[in-house]
Formats: C-alpha cells, structure tokens, sequence
C-alpha cells in the first residue's frame, strides 16, 4: 500500500488573524485528512505537535514512505503583512514525480479556491521538508493566515482541502478516490490456504499480507468488487468475493 509520513506544522507560535496558531488548524487538517487517507488504502505514519520540522524530516527519513507531505499555511514578508492571498505546492526540482504531485495538487486546488489564478505549483530548494526528505516530498503553503480572507476560507473548507488533498494523491497513487463510510466486520472465506491482501484492487498487484480462511477483517470501505479491509494493523485490498459480510 501506498505510505505517505504526514507532517503538519509544529509552528505554534504563528498566530492566525482571526484566531488559533498554524499549528492548530494545519492539524486540524490533517484530522480531516486521515479519514479519506484510509477510506482509500493509503497508509500514514504523521508527526505529533510536540515534533519539529527537523525532528519530524528525521523520522520520515527512518522510514520507508513513498510520500513525505507537509501541511502548511504562508505569511507575507514583512511590509505587505495581511495583502497578500494564494496557495502554493513546493517540491524538489529535479523530481519529476514531486512535480507531477505538486501540480496535480494545484489543480485541485484550483477547483475550490475563489482565486484559482493565484494557485501554482513552484520548485524550491531552501525549504528544509522540501529538500531533506528521501521520500518525494511535496509542500502545501495553504494560503496566508495573517490575511483575513484567507484565514477565514482555510477555517471553513477544511473538510473541502482535505477531499482535494486526497484525491490528489489517488491521482498520484493510481488508486480509486473513496470517501469515507463505516466500518465492518467480516470474515475470510476460502476454500484454499489464505486470501491475499494487496496494495491496489488489481490482481497483479504487490500481496502486502495474507489471510487465512475464517480470519477476522475490519472492511473499511469497497469498490467494484474490492474491499479496503484492515487486518493485523496492515491495510490493503481484499477481493470481495472471498470475504463474507457478518
């Protein structure tokens, strides 16, 4: 299954204009973010506020991530405090796919926020989670909180970034993008040995692990004739003709 190290900012002393600390609402986008994350088989490790960006590029590098993915909101340089408005996506130039995730992430963007012309995808070399990563790393500036508009819009779409967010990364991933749904348990049914869990709904995709006939299964979600089951802490893709509903 695709892993992606998930970094919201540990800046907590970055004050929006209208209330809270980037801290704050970074990570509270990252709450909105993991139930798509896992609604589509996409597996996360994420940092703890306690955590800085040093600290927090140091345990991405002690992983094996495909994705290393920083969530962040811009302040304007000093002079221009509150006038200035826009997202922007950072990635390494040289990596083609941190580019291509940049700007599918751009795009998405661009769809729900009421300036898409001030939406873009940059190269950047001074950004430290942009350049120290050994994972592509991909770095969403999600607009300018000390600028009232929009401070205000990244407080009332978090829910809306998140989706565009996800679906970025199904994009990225080859995955389905799935919305969330509730849980539910079922059970391996086989008439051989185990069922193999695999990283996409294709049946010659990576096995990540196997499960024997009559093992218990958390379904978290399905599509076509797939189910996204959890099972032993690992999440991946079951064929849905081989697990029974209970």
């Amino acid at each position: 299954m695709p892993s992606i190290y998930l970094s919201p900012s540990t800046q907590e002393k970055n004050y929006y204009v209208n209330g809270g600390t980037e801290e704050e609402w970074m990570n509270r986008l990252a709450d909105a973010l993991e139930p798509y994350l896992t609604a589509s088989g996409i597996r996360f490790t994420r940092n703890t506020p306690q955590m800085t960006a040093a600290s927090s590029i140091r345990a991405s590098n002690a992983g094996n991530y495909d994705m290393h993915l920083a969530l962040h909101s811009n302040a304007a340089p000093e002079g221009l405090y509150g006038q200035k408005r826009g997202i922007l996506v950072f990635y390494y130039p040289g990596s083609s796919q941190g580019q291509w995730c940049a700007h599918l992430m751009a795009d998405n963007f661009k769809e729900i926020y009421p300036l898409p012309n001030d939406v873009r995808a940059e190269p950047s070399t001074t950004i430290g989670e942009v350049r120290q990563p050994r994972a592509v790393s991909v770095f969403l500036e999600l607009g300018y909180h000390d600028n009232v508009d929009d401070a205000t819009w990244i407080k009332n779409n978090l829910d809306a970034s998140a989706r565009a967010i996800a679906l970025t990364l199904t994009e990225y991933f080859g995955l389905p993008f799935l919305t969330p749904r509730a849980y539910r348990s079922a059970v391996v049914d086989v008439d051989w040995g185990s069922l193999n869990i695999r990283d996409k709904p294709d049946t010659g995709s990576y096995v990540v692990t196997r499960a024997p006939d009559g093992a218990s299964l958390t379904v978290i979600n399905q599509y076509q004739g797939w189910y996204v089951v959890k099972y032993n802490g690992i999440v991946g893709w079951a064929n849905a003709d081989f697990v029974t509903l209970v």
